[in-house]
């Protein structure tokens, strides 16, 4: 059975709406990885060149130079180990691997969220990226679930964080937790946890600074706000986040390795994904940092932000080859 269909199968389980997301969300990305499939009609035979082209559309899509060359490398190994001559026949190879890639086996991409416990969220990561709307998406999120959220403003540094958090707190009917700006982060997430226990509260989500610019002192920063949070909750925070901009392509992987120098990252969100074509970053950055993807910005909406799954990334990545396939299949 084609991995393709294998892959339709797999995702068939799920609702259409959360497909369609995907596959709307990445529709600037399915531009690039469309290259994939004019190449595998243009070459019949699969050859030196077939590769170099390869791995130019790859990394045209932000799959990163290192990952792209993995790659190659493994669909070399493939085609020579099956006797594959016809290039058509690799693309569904190529998408397989792209799924175990993004998707070590055994691994758990859940946030680790408990019954009966304060569940505390740190979020990390640079100005501009979409930490404050990840946030307060979040926020939506788990008051969906029927959850008792609250939300700690310990970005007391950019002019307008606080505020903005607010703004997000009233849209979604969630209290903020906040102090005047400029104030002391570690002291805000503290007063953040006294009164989520105090409301019993199931989620606290943290908001932080992102003055990269400044590594030294945010870093410090970071692990003062841990060590408070670890000292009150002792097995928190449950779940570090880096907040990255998709958009950003390639700075977006070199503030995730600074990030994850500095800080424990337990996971990744990635934002904007529906504004770029380079939504191959995704690839890049779980291959090259081993930190698991857990949640993706598809679009502008309050449900927009969804739990990343590899199938159904890589099946909208592929769905028009998919369709062609069962048009084909259909027409034999």
């Amino acid at each position: 059975m084609s991995f393709f269909k294998k892959l339709k199968e797999k995702i068939s389980g799920q609702t259409q709406t959360i497909t369609n997301k995907f596959k709307e969300g990445l529709t600037k990305t399915r531009g690039a990885f469309e290259k994939v499939e004019d190449l595998v009609r243009r070459y019949k035979r699969i050859d030196d060149e077939f590769y170099e082209e390869l791995e130019d559309i790859l990394i045209s899509a932000d799959v990163g130079v290192n990952t792209v060359m993995e790659l190659v490398d493994e669909l070399r190994s493939e085609a020579r180990k099956q006797k594959i001559e016809n290039a058509h026949d690799l693309q569904p190879i190529l998408s397989e691997k792209l799924v175990g890639l993004l998707q070590e086996k055994e691994e758990d991409t859940s946030l680790n969220i408990e019954e009966g416990r304060l569940n505390i969220i740190l979020f990390v990561g640079v100005n501009g990226v979409g930490k404050t709307t990840t946030i307060g998406k979040m926020a939506h999120m788990f008051k969906n679930q029927g959850k008792k959220v609250l939300l700690a403003a310990g970005d007391t540094f950019r002019a307008g964080a606080i505020d903005q958090l607010e703004v997000w707190g009233e849209r979604v009917g969630v209290e903020v937790v906040k102090q005047q700006q400029g104030s002391d982060p570690a002291a805000v997430i503290y007063d953040g946890i006294h009164n989520a226990r105090a409301r019993k509260a199931d989620v606290l989500l943290c908001d932080t600074a992102g003055r990269l610019q400044n590594k030294v002192n945010l870093m410090e920063e970071l692990a003062k706000i841990r060590r408070v949070i670890s000292r009150e909750v002792p097995d928190a925070p449950h779940e570090t986040l880096l907040v990255l901009d998709a958009t950003t392509g390639q700075n977006a992987l070199s503030q995730a390795k600074a990030f994850s120098q500095s800080a424990e990252l337990s996971g990744i969100v990635l934002t904007k994904l529906d504004g770029t074509a380079k939504g191959g970053i995704v690839i890049a950055i779980r291959n090259e940092l081993q930190v698991p993807v857990k949640f993706v910005g598809l679009g502008e909406k309050m449900d927009d932000l969804q739990p990343f799954d590899a199938e159904q990334f890589v099946h909208a990545l592929f769905a028009t080859s998919i369709e062609k396939e069962e048009v084909e299949k259909a027409e034999e």
